[in-house]
């Protein structure tokens, strides 16, 4: 076979792949444009007009997306108190912005000391209904801010 033939299919080879991989992201982009709200809504947005700006938002959405920020609960009590506080605030917030706990995805769970975590699970299970969300749990070197045994947000379908 001559070189320049082996070039010459090389490069048939690759613009089809690249014409197919061009149709497939139209496809797909156009579906999801039309499928999607990209407006950006937030637990602040009904601020105070000429107050100053949050430090951040409590929930923000976008798409078909929830974001919560983190909770944690700085009262007296132990990890199943503040657990079951925590996940009561997430309940709350999902609740604001359109959710539900049972349309969460992903968790993320920061621990002030690492031997809370069987006392912690056992408060966590069965929050999110039978499927539960993924979830990431960490101890939080230094501890989590405040007095907060736990802190925990979440990301959830709207």
């Amino acid at each position: 076979m001559h070189p320049t033939d082996t070039a010459s299919r090389r490069s048939i080879v690759t613009s089809l792949f690249g014409a197919i991989a061009a149709a497939a992201a139209g496809l797909f982009g156009t579906a999801h444009a039309q499928t999607s709200d990209t407006a950006k809504k937030t637990s602040t947005d009904d601020a105070a007009p000429g107050s100053a700006p949050p430090l951040f938002s409590s929930w923000v959405t976008y798409g078909g997306l929830v974001f919560i920020a983190g909770k944690g609960e700085h009262g007296p009590g132990d990890i199943t108190v503040h657990t079951t506080s925590v996940l009561n605030q997430l309940e709350a917030e999902l609740k604001k912005a359109g959710s539900s706990m049972d349309k969460v995805l992903k968790v993320n769970v920061y621990l002030h000391d690492l031997r809370d975590y069987d006392a912690m699970n056992a408060v966590f299970r069965g929050r999110f209904g039978p499927n539960p969300p993924v979830r990431t749990t960490i101890a939080a070197y230094g501890g989590v801010p405040g007095a907060s045994l736990v802190e925990i947000d979440c990301i959830a379908a709207r």
